[in-house]
């Protein structure tokens, strides 16, 4: 009888424990203005001005003997690419429209290095990226470590670097 008594007490107890835990107001996450600022009529991560991806991907260079270019994703302002050997992903190719991210660009106002007239920069030990007419992002990851920095550059030279300056 005690036990029983026990056990019921126990359910009543944790009952209005919950009861009382779930109706009790929460206080705001330091994430809900953001979250209410961005949900707001009108609002917007892609500018209107900003290129559709599949603009681009005229200007991605074609795959030649023994690679693959396999079209991945596709958004305004956003095309990317992976380049397989042998059905092994070895790189991915993208172009991006940093008109949607401005402060994209600050990394290529020091850039020493060119590549096919643009400056470019190293990005990690896998990645190298051009800026194209201070505006467009053209950048090669490796996925492989037989993908190196020199074939990353050799890749971006075969992009239509000039074609997408003239991108209006």
């Amino acid at each position: 009888m005690m036990l029983r008594l026990r056990k019921l007490l126990t359910v009543c107890l944790l009952s209005i424990l919950l009861l009382v835990t779930a109706c009790t107001e929460q206080a705001p996450s330091r994430f809900s203005q953001a979250q209410q600022e961005s949900t707001q009529k009108g609002a917007s991560a892609v500018v209107q001005e900003s290129q559709s991806g599949g603009s681009f991907n005229k200007f991605f260079p074609a795959a030649e003997s023994g690679y693959e270019r396999v079209y991945t994703q596709e958004k305004t302002g956003f095309a990317e690419a992976k380049l397989k050997q042998q059905g092994k992903e070895v790189a991915v190719m993208a172009i991006s429209d940093t008109a949607n991210n401005p402060t994209a660009i600050e990394k290529f106002q020091k850039s020493t290095q060119k590549i096919g007239g643009y400056p470019s920069v190293q990005q990690g030990s896998t990645g190298t990226a051009v800026l194209v007419n201070n505006r467009y992002q053209v950048k090669v990851l490796s996925r492989d470590p037989s993908f190196t920095a020199s074939d990353r550059q050799a890749l971006l030279e075969k992009f239509d670097l000039n074609g997408l300056a003239s991108l209006k």
